[in-house]
């Protein structure tokens, strides 16, 4: 049915309602110019008169009630369905598509979701890791994540955070290995080194020399897709990794890495909340909008700022001298 046909339909219900086209166009908002041409283009395309109309009364003819007969209960139907989208839009339950990189990105994203979660019980997360940047029609996404690069068109961006890059050892390799004073002696280290999940290629390594960010490429000890296991790795004492503020920094504050030529860290990459227009989101997507934004918006949890990566390297440096 098209749009046209359906108003018609409405304007002529409404009137009978309401004993007037008159009133039935103020209450459609419309002129009652207007409303007399939809009925007359409706009864045209039927082929047959549905009211007997003078400029004071309306009364339905035999066909028009037959046809009011027939259309009142698919109208009522109509308008129930109607008002169970819009309550549904105002009710936090339901599911709840979210499409993140998997690239270090589960120690931020789980706590936010859980928190989520226990707020609103009602919701069903359908959360989908992948590093390669996704179609978001095809993923049916209601909010993603995304590390540096911008979203598509016709889709709003908030940056969180900076992301951090920093060059990261445990204790027992720099006990049993030392650590690199400069730039150039990485490349006699053992060195991990990321590979690209959607392509396979391996990533050099970024780093700030100055104001500019360089690329790296050192012989890897170990490679992987994956940041979790080089995490594990450098946690370890098998390599010296390039790990994500995201997967080091609890780990550095809490004394388990240290971070190396913190002067270098790279922050040239943002992470950033993406989603449609906020004007048609149903209440579960703005809510956990909301919650991201209040939690993670210039968070120090996954950042450390030059004093505090200064000093743990400091502290780190020293106790491998006091053994």
């Amino acid at each position: 049915m098209s749009i046209s046909n359906f108003r018609a339909i409405e304007t002529f219900t409404k009137a009978i309602e309401l004993g007037s086209i008159r009133r039935a166009a103020a209450a459609h908002g419309i002129s009652p110019q207007a409303a007399s041409q939809a009925l007359a283009a409706l009864e045209a395309r039927l082929g047959v008169r549905l009211l007997h109309r003078t400029t004071r009364s309306i009364a339905l003819t035999s066909e028009g009630q037959q046809f009011l007969e027939s259309t009142q209960p698919a109208l009522a139907a109509l308008e129930r369905a109607l008002d169970r989208v819009r309550n549904a839009k105002d009710e936090i339950t339901g599911p709840l598509r979210i499409v993140a990189p998997k690239y270090s990105f589960l120690p931020l994203l789980w706590p936010l979701v859980d928190e989520f979660c226990r707020r609103h019980p009602g919701v069903q997360p359908d959360v989908k890791l992948d590093d390669r940047i996704g179609n978001w029609v095809q993923d049916r996404a209601d909010v993603g994540f995304r590390i540096g690069s911008a979203p598509e068109d016709g889709l709003i961006a908030r940056r969180l955070f900076a992301m951090q890059l920093i060059v990261c050892a445990s204790p027992s390799y720099i006990a049993a290995h030392g650590a690199p004073a400069s730039i150039e002696q990485l490349a006699s280290h053992r060195c991990s080194v990321f590979r690209h999940p959607g392509t396979g290629r391996i990533l050099p390594w970024l780093l700030k020399v100055g104001g500019e960010v360089i690329s790296l490429d050192l012989p890897p000890m170990l490679s992987t897709n994956d940041a979790q296991l080089e995490t594990e790795a450098v946690l370890s004492g098998q390599v010296i990794g390039l790990l994500s503020g995201l997967s080091a920094a609890p780990f550095i504050r809490a004394g388990r890495l240290v971070p190396l030529l913190s002067e270098h860290a790279s922050d040239h990459m943002n992470v950033h909340i993406y989603y449609g227009s906020r004007k048609a989101q149903p209440s579960r997507v703005r809510a956990f909008i909301d919650l991201a934004v209040e939690r993670l918006t210039g968070s120090s949890s996954y950042v450390l700022d030059a004093r505090e990566l200064a000093a743990a390297e400091a502290n780190g440096r020293k106790k491998k001298r006091q053994r």
